[in-house]
């Protein structure tokens, strides 16, 4: 694969003799673009047609209007539009684990919950059958990571999903349709509008598209995942640039660790970089929940000074329990 083309995984060579082909792309996928595109996951299109239909109701029918009114009042700001803090966006969001709101979310009709609840639950076994392929490549064991992200009092990893439109802006050159950021958590599952694009990664300095295709799914590295391999997978900052034309569909499902899981880098990775004296510096160790907490406060900022005060904050921790004399 060219090192310009974005990286396309068809799930079906992986149980061929092309497999090691598909397990290339995939490392190269996570350790240099934090990003690739799965086709043939398994999830059935006639699922995903039913996905887009109720999504694309639920916004004609409830929240067209009321975007088109904070449209109208922010665009008669002018000049004192804060595109800074500004996202083009609708949307809503709905929890799978540890436990479900579905069926407290307002306006969604019973087709719509229905729906949900049934790609959520494809959406579970996808995420976990990508962590043990990230355990192959890593050389973990089979079972490592979900078991890091399941470590909390509940023994389950927090999963939701962001339901968003991002209808035609007049004027994009002034506002985002979602400013850049890395995400927080685990693994991002993406099932994007495949008519109208947007979507857009930072490589090699320079903003790269992220293609729309039917009926795949796009998957990005999180900052947990970037610890756990301590920096051998990448997050990258994203964004999502406003279209004058056309209404994007995105339905981002994020499967996370559980909010009191501890994350820190695997320790056999850590010790065969020591051993091949690649790294001296490891990642921090601390609380998913934590992480979250500074996360809310800096998203759309670099994620490194969120990494130096997890580290900060560690050691504090560390030093606070070694007994005095």
């Amino acid at each position: 694969m060219e090192s310009r083309s974005f990286p396309v995984i068809n799930m079906e060579l992986l149980e061929g003799s092309r497999r090691s082909d598909a397990m290339a792309v995939l490392r190269d996928a996570c350790e240099n673009w934090g990003f690739f595109e799965l086709l043939n996951h398994g999830i059935s299109h006639d699922l995903m047609n039913r996905v887009e239909t109720v999504n694309k109701e639920h916004y004609r029918r409830f929240r067209e209007q009321r975007f088109k009114e904070f449209a109208a009042k922010t665009l008669d700001s002018g000049e004192n539009v804060d595109s800074d803090n500004l996202d083009w966006e609708s949307t809503f969001f709905l929890r799978h684990l540890p436990t479900s709101n579905i069926s407290q979310v307002p306006d969604l009709d019973d087709d719509c919950r229905s729906t949900m609840k049934e790609f959520a639950v494809e959406l579970e076994k996808l995420a976990e059958r990508l962590l043990d392929l990230l355990c192959e490549d890593l050389g973990l064991e089979k079972g490592y990571l979900k078991r890091v992200f399941c470590g909390g009092s509940d023994g389950l990893p927090t999963f939701g999903t962001k339901v968003s439109n991002y209808p035609p802006c007049p004027k994009p050159e002034l506002i985002k349709g979602l400013r850049a950021h890395t995400d927080a958590g685990g693994i991002i599952l993406l099932f994007q509008d495949d008519t109208v694009s947007g979507l857009q990664l930072l490589k090699d300095g320079e903003w790269v598209d992220v293609p729309p295709m039917r009926h795949s799914i796009v998957v990005n590295i999180g900052d947990q995942l970037e610890v756990m391999t301590n920096g051998k997978y990448k997050s990258v900052m994203h964004r999502v640039v406003a279209q004058t034309n056309g209404n994007r569909m995105s339905i981002a499902s994020f499967y996370n660790p559980g909010s009191d899981a501890v994350i820190f880098p695997a320790p056999e990775l850590v010790e065969k970089e020591a051993e091949e004296e690649k790294k001296k510096e490891t990642y921090p160790k601390f609380v998913f929940e934590d992480y979250m907490k500074l996360y809310v406060r800096q998203k759309f900022e670099a994620k490194e000074p969120r990494f130096e005060a997890m580290k900060t904050m560690d050691a504090v921790i560390s030093s606070q329990l070694i007994p005095t004399a």
